[in-house]
């Protein structure tokens, strides 16, 4: 059988030492190793982007306003800026409203204005005479008109203009919207470019 040699003491620790100084390399190298896997494996994965939200700044707009022009019989005649969907009154009101005994029931107060309109208050009344045949209407050349806003009343006092053709200019306005200017009133069915060579001084828009 074989037998194990004997070892005296100062072998046995030489022995000893050997292994434990091993067995310490050992532990250094693995745990050596440890980390460069570490680092490695950290190295090859990229850091996700990071993605900040900048709050949307919702500004609240200023209201639109348009510009017009409160002529005639008020308190203030001149020109107002006025919020962009403002009628007729509103803009009267601006002014400082018409002039005492002043009516206003030939114009349309519910009227949506628009930028550079103009607004006249108390145009020239109607003259009226008296004859065997009833009452007519009297013409007058000096009158401004606002064709967009003038009703029929305003509009009759125009040289050629009576109750038919009144009605067929406010029809021709409903129909196309507002004129832009004013030589758009001879395309008005009737009314001819001869007419409105008459009134073309007495026009507005």
């Amino acid at each position: 059988m074989f037998e194990l040699p004997e070892f005296s003491d100062l072998q046995r620790r030489g022995i000893y030492l050997s292994l434990g100084i091993a067995l310490a390399l050992g532990a250094l190298f693995f745990s050596l190793a440890q980390g460069s896997a570490s680092s490695a494996s950290s190295g090859s994965s990229s850091p996700k982007p990071s993605i900040n939200f900048a709050p949307i700044m919702s500004a609240t707009p200023s209201p639109s306003t348009i510009v017009v022009d409160v002529a005639g019989k008020v308190l203030h005649p001149q020109i107002y800026k006025l919020p962009e969907g403002s009628r007729a009154a509103d803009a009267i009101n601006a002014a400082g409203g018409a002039l005492k005994g002043i009516s206003l029931t030939d114009i349309n107060l519910a009227h949506l204005l628009v930028d550079g309109e103009q607004i006249l208050v108390g145009a020239p009344p109607l003259a009226v005479s008296s004859s065997a045949k009833g009452v007519k209407r009297g013409k007058s050349s000096t009158a401004i008109v606002n064709i967009n806003t003038a009703g029929a009343a305003q509009l009759e006092v125009l040289a050629g203009v009576g109750p038919v053709m009144a009605a067929k200019i406010i029809a021709y306005r409903a129909a196309h919207g507002r004129f832009v200017a004013i030589d758009q009133l001879a395309k008005v069915p009737g009314f001819g470019k001869a007419k409105f060579a008459i009134v073309k001084s007495q026009l507005r828009i």
